[in-house]
């Protein structure tokens, strides 16, 4: 099977979060990727697991590093997620690695990044969005900010960048034929992925009060509405075709209401739709906006939205060995990527990279 990254060999020093993710995105491109966990430890599983093959190594001891050092001579990339200077302290940092293997790309995810007064602190998403003033513009006017999960810090700003940098350093390696170090920092990723706010606040179309700009759940025609059986439809009828079409669903006079965009306005229109949702139920406003083309949508729950129409004909949610799993993404026309728990069993590559991985590396 032809994929954008066959024979492309990483491993994988066992984390949390970021790193597996970003590992579970080289090996859905056809990676062969490798973990390396500590003894004892529960095998990995799960969706970010992707039934890669684990390897158990004692780092605190001199074979244990030594078959380390065997499998980091021999691969492309090498991924860890620890505090800064645990890989240096092992003996295992980029320093020692790359004078092994001049091409390695090494690439390491931290919350707070290799240097800075808060590097050798603990933290979590929560933690990086909060410093940043993302966690402070998720909020509802006069509410406490809302955790956005954690896809913002761990997934997006962690290990989707870290992806996209050792993907770079890769690029550059192909000419120069050497690695380098990516660093990618939680805190540094939640920034740029705020960078459009960023725009708009030096352009002085944004305030900082939370809940009363046009996407922050401020506007009448951005948010979320409770219907009569405690469900929720999700209005994003911003541009003013689509908020033409909102009234006309919910048979609202558009004359009697005023201008869309006279903020003072605002606080009561959106008690005018909240009262008109109120009305009718989920099913009742979802088939009612069903042909109106007005950027109005049901809020599905997760068992929900495997069932959904959309999701179901993309194959956007796929089943895997614990039940519905993100297809992979995105989609490319030539050489498609898998699903990791297809990786194992579907690629004559990787079964003989796999090979070559438990020779350097026997139990």
């Amino acid at each position: 099977m032809n994929l954008p990254l066959n024979g492309l060999k990483v491993v994988e020093f066992a984390g949390l979060g970021p790193a597996p993710f970003a590992t579970m995105l080289f090996a859905q491109a056809g990676a062969s990727v490798l973990r390396v966990d500590r003894p004892g430890s529960r095998p990995a599983s799960g969706i970010l697991a992707g039934g890669r093959p684990t390897v158990s190594l004692d780092l605190k001891t001199n074979s244990g590093i030594d078959q380390a050092r065997a499998l980091i001579e021999e691969c492309d990339v090498l991924l860890e997620g620890f505090r800064p200077g645990v890989m240096e302290r092992l003996g295992l940092g980029p320093d020692a690695c790359m004078a092994m293997n001049t091409g390695l790309v090494y690439g390491r995810v931290t919350g707070w990044g290799q240097e800075g007064p808060r590097a050798q602190e603990a933290g979590h998403d929560i933690n990086y969005l909060a410093l940043t003033g993302a966690l402070r513009s998720i909020a509802r006017n006069g509410h406490a900010p809302v955790p956005p999960l954690n896809l913002v810090g761990d997934y997006g700003a962690g290990g989707m960048l870290l992806a996209f940098g050792v993907l770079l350093a890769l690029q550059e390696r192909s000419a120069s034929g050497v690695g380098q170090v990516v660093d990618a920092a939680m805190v540094d990723g939640v920034s740029l992925l705020m960078a459009g706010i960023w725009n708009r606040r030096a352009q002085g179309d944004w305030s900082e009060e939370p809940g009363t700009n046009d996407i922050d759940s401020g506007a009448p025609f951005y948010d979320a509405y409770r219907t009569a059986d405690g469900e929720y439809m999700a209005v994003g009828s911003y541009e003013p075709q689509f908020y033409a079409r909102l009234l006309q669903g919910l048979d609202l006079d558009s004359g009697e209401l005023g201008d869309q965009w006279d903020r003072s306005r605002w606080p009561h229109l959106k008690q005018v739709i909240a009262d008109r949702f109120a009305t009718g139920t989920r099913h009742e406003w979802t088939m009612r906006f069903a042909d109106l083309d007005a950027c109005v949508t049901p809020v599905l729950s997760m068992a929900e939205a495997v069932q959904d129409s959309h999701i179901t004909a993309r194959a956007t949610l796929t089943t895997g060995a614990d039940g519905p799993q993100p297809g992979p993404t995105p989609r490319l026309s030539r050489t498609p990527l898998i699903t990791a728990s297809t990786s194992e069993s579907n690629l004559v590559e990787f079964t003989q990279a796999l090979n070559s991985w438990r020779a350097l590396c026997p139990t």
